[in-house]
């Protein structure tokens, strides 16, 4: 049972960061009130089996897999791609578990993932300034003053396309789990339900995590996320400081409970030797028990020379490799992989075989709204190459 202090209001009396600004505050609140009112997304029972599972995770009896695209789009919702994204994760596991003889906790970025944090609030093209785009769920991505402005009601249409993607996901698979990042606070109270414990889990999907750029202790986001059940991922960034990561650690899981917690470190290929380890002693000087995860893609984008945004395959490969080869000379269990990807034969991300080259990213296969993501083959090739380091 949670302290009396949480409810699933709380963070609004905590400063917010990344949120939208709503031009019309009666209609966001009637959005709210009926999101409320529908049925939870997943139920409270898969969320707990979940935790069960990241709980092997944690004690280093199984690994935990989780990836899926960096954004989901309204317009891209077919059977046909949730199959192929499906079906590139389930590959990947089996590359890791046939090699490793660990079962795989397979996790995706999926039927949620409709919300993105930005580096800036707005952008600016041809003399005209408008707000960022932050994903389907909170505006458009046309360069419109319309299509740039915050609609509430495009929370009804993420909770729908989430619901028809949880359809067609379980007739591929009985055991298989969303998540994403917990950005939109209103959405996520809305879809908050009380058990019959007292216990309070987000039905918007398994697994929630805060980003790096909204983890603040003081912040609206940690609030939200110390109070629900489910699984919290939390992202570590290069500049996360020991004695902060402690603090985090202490407030997201005071029980201490193992599968509750997961740590997903995203330091960039060149960062990762010396940020790391420092942050793996803490933890383990004061005895928290973590999943510790990889996320070799956030810390490695860079831009072309033509705004084209991208990540090197041999970054994130050097990323991840690291990753295992410090939590071995640690002692500790890197218990984890966390990727952007898709099914679909893009060329977003650099390199791989076949060799994916600047100039291949503006000839029409650059698909996605926000950041890249690994192709079906990059991401396969990715899993062979590393399953001698798990």
């Amino acid at each position: 049972m949670k302290s009396p202090h949480w409810s699933p209001r709380s963070w609004r009396e905590k400063p917010a960061q990344q949120l939208p600004t709503y031009p019309d505050p009666e209609k966001l609140a009637a959005v709210e009130r009926q999101l409320s009112a529908q049925p939870p997304l997943v139920a409270a029972s898969e969320t707990r089996r979940l935790k069960t599972r990241l709980t092997e995770v944690c004690q280093g009896n199984a690994f935990l897999l989780q990836g899926g695209d960096c954004a989901e789009s309204f317009g891209e919702s077919s059977r046909e791609s949730i199959r192929d994204n499906f079906q590139i994760l389930a590959e990947m596991a089996k590359i890791v578990s046939k090699h490793r003889d660990l079962p795989v906790v397979q996790v995706g970025r999926v039927a949620g993932q409709f919300a993105k944090p930005r580096s800036s609030q707005l952008e600016t093209r041809n003399g005209m300034t408008l707000p960022a785009y932050r994903g389907d769920l909170i505006n458009r991505f046309e360069f419109t003053r319309e299509g740039r402005t915050p609609d509430p009601q495009r929370m009804e249409t993420a909770y729908a396309f989430s619901a028809a993607k949880l359809e067609v996901l379980r007739t591929f698979s009985d055991e298989f789990y969303t998540s994403h990042e917990a950005l939109l606070l209103p959405y996520e109270e809305a879809l908050t339900r009380r058990e019959e414990d007292n216990s309070w889990y987000d039905g918007s999907a398994h697994m929630l995590w805060v980003g790096e750029r909204t983890r603040q202790l003081d912040g609206a986001h940690i609030e939200f996320a110390r109070g629900i059940e489910n699984p919290i991922g939390l992202k570590c960034g290069p500049d996360l400081a020991a004695d902060e990561l402690l603090q985090l650690i202490e407030f997201l899981n005071p029980a201490n409970e193992p599968g509750r917690l997961t740590l997903i470190t995203r330091m960039g290929y060149q960062k990762i030797s010396s940020k790391l380890p420092p942050l793996i002693r803490a933890v383990q000087s004061a005895g928290h028990r973590v999943i510790w995860c990889c996320d070799p893609m956030h810390g490695n984008t860079t831009v072309t020379a033509n705004g084209y945004k991208t990540r090197a395959f041999g970054h994130v490969l050097e990323e991840a490799k690291r990753f295992f080869e410090i939590h071995h000379a640690e002692g500790s269990h890197g218990g984890g992989l966390h990727f952007e990807l898709t099914g679909k034969d893009v060329t977003e991300c650099t390199g791989g075989s076949p060799e994916i080259r600047e100039e291949h990213l503006a000839e029409g296969l650059y698909e996605t709204l926000c950041d890249p993501r690994l192709n079906a083959r990059q991401a396969l090739e990715l899993a062979t190459q590393l399953h001698e380091k798990i």
